[in-house]
């Protein structure tokens, strides 16, 4: 197994769980698959909502994935990198509220419990499942829960089959128009529990509060962790 890497700017790292899995883990290497890490080259995205009044973009982003120390052909890590950035034209002057979790929007608090506009970025990862519209709307109609884990720890994710789930790395508020950015470096997952193929998504979301309420979603490119 790789030793453990340095984390970045904000290490500070969140999971949401979809469906019956409450504990953490993700697994997708399967037996015989090479030891070696695996470096893998992510592309640069941009999204602006129809509005023009959010622009996300994303850059630098690459992923290492590591087989697991377990070897037991349903366990691998992987390190993800990037960085994301949102300008924000408009938006009304947030108080920040009491943060009780999302409200049925993965990856981002309703405002109705948060009280400001905010961007948040993470990464959709499924078991035995393509991460396209299907996988990302199957997370959607699960249960969600985010949990916080410790400063310069990693996160883990447990699935079976067909399984997707939601992991939340950072976030920052948004309490007036802006240009707002979060960066993070060597994030690790911990994947256990899927004896198959998975694979990853980077997501960025900015969600913006007030009458003209938007949330403007920008997915990376999906690649596999083994």
């Amino acid at each position: 197994m790789s030793e453990k890497r340095s984390h970045g700017l904000r290490t500070a790292a969140r999971f949401a769980g979809i469906g019956a899995a409450a504990a953490v883990a993700i697994g997708l290497f399967s037996t015989g698959a090479a030891n070696a890490d695996t470096f893998v080259p992510l592309p640069d995205g941009q999204k602006v909502n129809p509005a023009g009044t959010v622009t996300i973009t994303r850059t630098g982003e690459h992923a290492i994935v590591s087989p697991s120390l377990a070897a037991n052909g349903a366990g691998r890590t992987v390190w993800v990198s990037g960085a994301a950035s949102a300008v924000v034209t408009e938006t009304p002057d947030g108080t920040v509220g009491p943060n009780n979790g999302p409200a049925g929007i993965p990856g981002s608090n309703a405002s109705s419990t948060h009280g400001s506009s905010q961007i948040n970025t993470g990464y959709i990862v499924g078991c035995q499942i393509s991460i396209g519209e299907d996988a990302i709307s199957a997370g959607v109609s699960g249960s969600i829960n985010l949990d916080s884990a410790n400063i310069g720890g990693s996160i883990g994710v447990n699935l079976g089959p067909g399984q997707v789930a939601f992991v939340q790395i950072d976030f920052k508020d948004i309490t007036k128009a802006g240009t707002y950015s979060v960066e993070y470096r060597d994030a690790e997952i911990q994947i256990q529990g899927c004896a198959g193929y998975a694979q990853a998504r980077a997501y960025t979301v900015v969600e913006v509060i007030g009458d003209h309420y938007s949330k403007t979603t920008l997915y990376g490119q999906p690649f596999s962790i083994g």
